[in-house]
């Protein structure tokens, strides 16, 4: 048996990280049959997408921050500053980023995680369903795993 000595790190400075992020998905998509069908592919790639809101005063009132892949958005971060909250613009902010995905980037669904204690009523509004939930994630709170088709 050979031993072999490594150096084992956790924190990375911000190119590493990349690289580092770019050969798991790499590696991880060439190991299944599924995903390594899609390399090659224009649905490879994923692409950021944000959309934010200005104020009258160009402060920012809310955001979205997301990607899609494949044929898919994924929402990671939504937010309305406390002073916009009830006025809608969560709402403007999300249909607007489903429209982007759905007519510039070919998106048939949205996905997205919130807890409990944020806003999972609000995207049942929006038209998402809940297709999983993890609980006590963290203690005490419910994680919730929502999808949307966007056709």
């Amino acid at each position: 048996m050979v031993c072999r000595m490594f150096r084992i790190e956790a924190e990375v400075d911000k190119g590493r990280r990349d690289l580092l992020r770019s050969r798991l998905r790499d590696t991880n998509t060439a190991a299944s049959p599924v995903l390594a069908a899609l390399r090659g592919t224009p649905g490879e790639t994923e692409v950021p997408l944000h959309v934010w809101a200005l104020g009258d005063s160009g402060e920012l009132a809310g955001g979205l921050v997301g990607h899609t892949w494949t044929t898919w958005l994924h929402v990671t971060y939504l937010w309305v500053d406390d002073r916009h909250r009830g006025t809608g613009l969560g709402s403007r902010l999300l249909a607007e980023a489903e429209r982007i995905a759905r007519t510039e980037r070919t998106c048939t669904a949205a996905r997205l995680e919130t807890w409990s204690f944020q806003a999972p009523e609000f995207y049942r509004k929006q038209g998402y369903d809940v297709v999983g939930t993890i609980p006590d994630y963290p203690p005490g709170i419910t994680e919730y795993i929502l999808t949307k088709r966007l056709t």
